[in-house]
């Protein structure tokens, strides 16, 4: 047996199966206790990564967002987190501060601009998100962060889409974005909340490559980017 143990260790063959083995363990763990411990760890450890490996991209973007919108290159908006607990999401700015006469801004249409298209289309404008998901205020994957304003108008299965942590893309950005109506969007939202799983992550996060190339469903027919959620008509009526 000692001799077997020492083989193990000092031949290819031997670390091979030590690999293979650990590799099948920690994948098994992986499945088991994805939603308890291992998708936060995967939060912490993929987010950290990137920004890491991306630092430069997203020192470039700081300074031509500086540039293109003629000052801070952030947007930062209070959003509804796990348990509707409100946080701060930082984003890239794609589009100007321009008001009308009465000091309103002006639509969506007329505020972004070419290099805020570009930087939707992309999803580059995103990228700050992951000191976000970093810190445990989003998870990279999960439904997307809405306005706080919404939260009122949420009826009572759509508000199970906050049971957990907002995410970075999701099960509704992969089967249509902007392009799908609010009530798809949070049944969507809700059944991704419900199931889940490592697979299913994992699918989403190689979804969501190839919608970026792809540059699918950015906005909604007639609209710059999506319209308002204004409710559920009767549902919402008491």
């Amino acid at each position: 047996m000692e001799e077997f143990f020492n083989n193990l260790i000092s031949t290819w063959w031997g670390i091979t199966i030590i690999c293979v083995v650990s590799a099948a363990i920690w994948l098994l763990l992986s499945i088991l206790l994805y939603r308890v411990f291992f998708k936060r760890f995967y939060d912490i450890l993929l987010s950290g990564t990137a920004i890491l490996v991306f630092s430069w991209l997203l020192i470039i973007l700081i300074v031509l967002g500086a540039v293109k919108m003629k000052g801070n290159p952030f947007f930062t908006q209070q959003r509804p987190g796990k348990k509707e607990k409100i946080f701060k999401l930082i984003k890239f700015r794609t589009m100007t501060c321009e008001k009308d006469a009465d000091g309103n801004l002006l639509p969506d249409a007329d505020r972004l601009t070419k290099y805020g298209k570009f930087l939707r289309a992309s999803s580059l404008d995103e990228l700050p998100e992951l000191f976000n998901i970093f810190i445990g205020q989003m998870s990279i994957i999960g439904p997307r962060p809405l306005l706080v304003q919404y939260l009122p108008l949420y009826n009572e299965e759509q508000r199970h889409r906050h049971d957990v942590r907002p995410g970075l893309t999701g099960y509704a950005q992969v089967h249509g974005r902007n392009a799908i109506s609010w009530q798809e969007k949070f049944a969507l939202d809700v059944e991704y909340a419900r199931s889940i799983s490592f697979f299913g992550d994992m699918k989403i996060f190689f979804q969501t490559i190839a919608a970026v190339f792809k540059r699918s469903g950015i906005s909604q027919e007639g609209h710059a980017t999506m319209e308002f959620f204004t409710g559920n008509g009767d549902e919402n009526e008491e």
